[in-house]
């Protein structure tokens, strides 16, 4: 299968808008995406602002480099593991946003029921042990968690987020971040108070009538 240009195109913005956002800086945060057999993924050294098609690294799904004039990304192990645990996974993002990166530097866990949005759509957003960047250990200390979870947070290192796309994948950073943001914001307010039981069946509830809706002709 050969990768067009057009989805090079589509990586590619998505990187740069992890760089516009300003949740990578200099060559930090990699993204990759599942194409059947193969894996495009961004290179290493590379600043994810300024990449171009010919920047990025086609390699097959044990990490053998099959295409590109680069290597690919340092972190390539964890990609890889992470399409090896979840075959409902197409696109792996992963970034060093402030709040979100502030919050694993100082080992704070984002509590799991606080904003409807993320109950919702991502549910627990764990924090994963440190490990060393670009090691095993990476994959190790996510291994307990990437199976039930869309997004991670690194002791010291970062976030990790999947989706069945590069844009899903991408929201999932952002809704991240936001969320670190407002959490980090409220704890300097005061006592911060999660929605109780009752809240959230109602809450589930509703959205399950919303799903149904949908599904009805």
């Amino acid at each position: 299968m050969k990768v067009s240009l057009l989805t090079k195109k589509k990586l590619i913005e998505i990187c740069k808008k992890i760089y516009d956002k300003g949740f990578v800086a200099a060559n930090d945060g990699n993204v990759s995406l599942k194409l059947e057999d193969k894996i495009l993924v961004t290179p290493t050294q590379k600043s994810k602002g300024f990449l171009k098609p010919e920047d990025l690294v086609v390699v097959d799904l044990k990490g053998k480099k099959l295409k590109g004039r680069l290597n690919p990304t340092s972190e390539l192990l964890m990609h890889l593991f992470v399409y090896e645990k979840r075959a409902d996974v197409c696109a792996v993002v992963h970034a060093h946003p402030p709040y979100s990166t502030a919050l694993a530097i100082a080992k704070v866990r984002l509590p799991e029921f606080l904003l409807p949005e993320v109950i919702l759509s991502l549910g627990k957003i764990p924090l994963a042990p440190y490990a060393t960047p670009s090691t095993y250990e990476v994959c190790e200390s996510i291994a307990g968690l990437v199976g039930d979870h869309d997004a991670i947070i690194m002791e010291n290192h970062g976030v990790v987020t999947v989706g069945k796309n590069l844009e899903e994948a991408y929201l999932k950073l952002e809704r991240v971040e936001h969320f670190s943001k407002i959490f980090s914001l409220a704890s300097r307010l005061g006592k911060i108070k999660e929605l109780s039981k009752e809240q959230i069946n109602k809450l589930f509830k509703i959205s399950e009538g919303f799903i149904e809706k949908e599904k009805s002709p």
